[in-house]
Formats: structure tokens, C-alpha cells, sequence
């Protein structure tokens, strides 16, 4: 009961910004999004098809895909091939290598945004996508590859020997082998680094341009004029919010999955 009245408690502000979103400008400025429980013929789709046919929050929309569908990717893929590395692999300086690979967990990411910026001014790659998707694989590496090497390092060692012996090589075994093995953590891996570049502000404020920049950058340029435009705010943000909640539901077994396994190890 008391984790019920928690949850409700929880949703109350996604409740409220769903429902606030299919409310008129006019309405939103006037009384509280409440009354739209009882009087429900307040509520249009009006403001969807204005955001629609709003060119800066559709290209917006478009970018913040760009971006965190390469960068979610490129974290998987290198997290991935490096994880096994650190776990199966014997090589000079690994131990030590892994520990560096530790430490950068603990490093903000404020402290790299001045020197990366210099790094992309002279590269010309400052205000674009590209400068926003190399930063966040970077600052996600570290933690991918030790939630990844975790779990690879828990498969039985037997299972790879057996593969070895039918001849079968590290690339053959990584794949066959490994990563069926290793889809939940894979998946869970997957949503966070999702979840942490979609719901970015930070980085995509620093290094994205005008024209490349995000769905929360666009958000946050609407709240300068609250007032006359919180039916765009809305409608933006429960887009920017529902999208997220899409993907995690579609892989949330999964998650549940990799979590478990996880701490069970």
C-alpha cells in the first residue's frame, strides 16, 4: 500500500505534464491542469499538430536521434570488444590498463568540457553532431566496459574452452558464444547509455550548434518565453519523455534480466 501511494505520488508530475500538453496555451495559463479531470473537453490535439508542423522542434527531434542512436552504438560495440579483452584475453599491462579504465569513472565530466572544446575548435568540429556523439562515447566508455567486463568474466570458462577446442577463434567465440550469453547486460548497458544522451543538456548546450542541437536544448530556448508558449513546452517534453519510456518498456525484461544477473554475481 505504501509503495502504491509512493508510485501515484511519483506520477503525479507525468501525469500532470500529459495531461497539460493536450490543453491550449490559453487554458494552461489560466487554471490548473487538474481541471481538465472533470472537464474533459479541454483537451485537444491541437498542440501535437502544431509541434508537427514546427520546423525548429521537428529538426530538433531529428537530431537528438542522430545522437544518441550512434552514440548508444559506438558505446555498445567498443564496450563490448573491450570488455572481452579485459576478461578473456591475456595480455602485458591488462590489470593495470582495467584500473585506469576504473579511475575514469570518477572523473567529472565538467573538468573535460573546456580542454574538448579547444580539441574540436581546432579540429572544426565544434556545433556539430559528430562533437556531440565522440564526447558522450568517451565519458561512456569507462563505465560500459566495467559493467560489461563484470559480467563476461561470470560465463563459465569451461564454455569458451569447449569452443576453443572445436576450433573455433576469439572473433567466432565472442560472437557465437559471448554475447548470446551476455544480451541482458548487453540490453541493460543499452538503455542507460540511451537514457543518459537522450535526457542530455549539458554537452549538447556546449558543443551542438543552432542547427544541430537537441530536443532539450530546444525546450530549454522555449521556457525564455513561458508564458506565451507553454503548449509547445509541454507537448515537446512529454515527446522527449515518452520516447525514452518507448524503449525502455520494449527491452524491459532484458533489463531486468542484466540487473539480476548482475547481482547475483
Amino acid at each position: 500500500m505504501v509503495l502504491a501511494v509512493v508510485g501515484i505520488v511519483w506520477l503525479v508530475p507525468t501525469i500532470g505534464l500529459a495531461v497539460a500538453s493536450f490543453r491550449t496555451a490559453a487554458a494552461d495559463n489560466t487554471t490548473g491542469w487538474w481541471t481538465a479531470l472533470a472537464a474533459p473537453s479541454q483537451l485537444t490535439a491541437a498542440n501535437y499538430r502544431a509541434l508537427l508542423h514546427n520546423p525548429d522542434m521537428v529538426r530538433s527531434f531529428w537530431n537528438t536521434v542522430l545522437i544518441t542512436v550512434p552514440s548508444t552504438l559506438l558505446v555498445v560495440a567498443i564496450a563490448a570488444l573491450a570488455a572481452y579483452a579485459f576478461a578473456w584475453i591475456r595480455f602485458r599491462g591488462a590489470d593495470v590498463l582495467f584500473l585506469v579504465v576504473v579511475g575514469l569513472l570518477v572523473v567529472p565530466l565538467q573538468v573535460a568540457l573546456i580542454p574538448v572544446a579547444q580539441l574540436y575548435a581546432r579540429l572544426h568540429l565544434f556545433g556539430t553532431i559528430p562533437a556531440v556523439v565522440l564526447f558522450h562515447v568517451a565519458f561512456g566508455l569507462p563505465f560500459a566496459v566495467f559493467l560489461l567486463r563484470n559480467f563476461f568474466v561470470g560465463i563459465p570458462h569451461e564454455l569458451l574452452e569447449a569452443a576453443r577446442m572445436d576450433g573455433a577463434g576469439e572473433w567466432r567465440i565472442f560472437t557465437r558464444v559471448v554475447l548470446p550469453l551476455a544480451f541482458p547486460a548487453v540490453a541493460s548497458l543499452a538503455i542507460f547509455q540511451f537514457l543518459w544522451v537522450w535526457n542530455d543538456l549539458l554537452v549538447a548546450l556546449v558543443f551542438a550548434g543552432h542547427d544541430n542541437a537537441p530536443l532539450t536544448v530546444a525546450i530549454r530556448d522555449q521556457t525564455r518565453q513561458f508564458g506565451s508558449n507553454v503548449d509547445v513546452i509541454s507537448s515537446g517534453a512529454f515527446l522527449s519523455l515518452i520516447v525514452p519510456l518507448v524503449v525502455f518498456f520494449a527491452f524491459q525484461r532484458y533489463f531486468v534480466q542484466g540487473v539480476l544477473a548482475g547481482s547475483g554475481k
